[in-house]
């Protein structure tokens, strides 16, 4: 099944993103994926945080949050516990979702949530006047470091898959095509997906689009997705930087566990000639 591109589009509210950001090539890869998983615009949620790519959530049209700083995660949990008919997206910057928000990641993996995470990964944090962020490569010069930042940058994709993230990939917004194709087995997999998306920011580039172009590669065409240890090697390498599917495994969702928890406690009442109503559960505690 397939939905019109056009029926994601929220046509009141126009991007105000700077020209030239690379966060206009994730928006169309995501309607293009989105017109692909044939979902229904009313039947998707759209989670965002604070930043440039916070503004994410406004520009579809889709039951939507923009959220406060870090939090987009556990708003997404929420959601998608309480309504597991349907489909949520969540989108944060580099700083949103290893910064401040970074504590909740493994918490999503090892809960393996059925949701998809895109992290708009450019180096800085461009909506507050381009400060060091945690992806800032050591050495460059900030606002917040005129003499070259201090620190050493998170390695993205080795975290991921050292939380034990059931789907990681990465792309760039250079690759529209790639990347709507890539978003789309995101949102198909039955479990966390996360995709690591390098988008340049014109206005503070540190991430910068020429240069990171002549270093991208995709994935060799040998490697296996459900071969941990290889995706770790491939994921450390800075030049070429790889790009594809790195991991790729089944395991039980966050829902498909508490259904089964669920089952058990409702058979568990029945085998004692108990019924669980709220009263008698309340009984328990009186």
């Amino acid at each position: 099944m397939s939905t019109a591109l056009q029926d994601y589009r929220r046509k009141q509210i126009r991007p105000v993103w700077c020209s030239g950001c690379g966060n206009y090539g994730v928006l169309r890869g995501v309607e293009k994926a989105f017109g692909k998983l044939g979902v229904p615009p009313e039947q998707t949620v759209v989670v965002s945080g604070i930043g440039c790519s916070g503004r994410f959530s406004h520009y579809l049209n889709t039951y939507s949050l923009h959220g406060t700083h870090g939090r987009a995660l556990p708003i997404a949990t929420g959601v998608r516990t309480a309504r597991p008919d349907l489909t949520v997206l969540v989108v944060g910057g580099d700083g949103d979702s290893l910064g401040i928000g970074g504590g909740h990641l493994p918490h999503a993996a090892r809960k393996n949530v059925d949701l998809t995470f895109l992290i708009l990964d450019n180096n800085t944090y461009g909506l507050t006047k381009g400060q060091s962020s945690p992806t800032t490569p050591w050495g460059c010069v900030t606002k917040t470091s005129p003499y070259g930042s201090p620190e050493d940058s998170l390695d993205v994709l080795p975290i991921l898959l050292a939380y034990g993230i059931s789907f990681v990939a990465r792309t760039s917004s250079l690759q529209v095509q790639e990347m709507a194709g890539i978003i789309l087995e995101a949102m198909q997999h039955p479990g966390f997906a996360v995709v690591h998306i390098l988008s340049p920011c014109v206005t503070y580039p540190v991430l910068d689009w020429k240069t990171l172009r002549q270093r991208l590669a995709p994935l060799p065409e040998s490697h296996s997705p459900t071969d941990k240890l290889a995706a770790l090697q491939l994921a450390y390498s800075s030049d070429p930087i790889y790009t594809g599917i790195f991991y790729n495994v089944r395991k039980p969702t966050l829902e498909a566990r508490l259904r089964q928890l669920n089952d058990s406690a409702l058979k568990s009442y029945s085998s004692r000639g108990l019924e669980p109503t709220i009263p008698s559960l309340m009984e328990r505690f009186l």
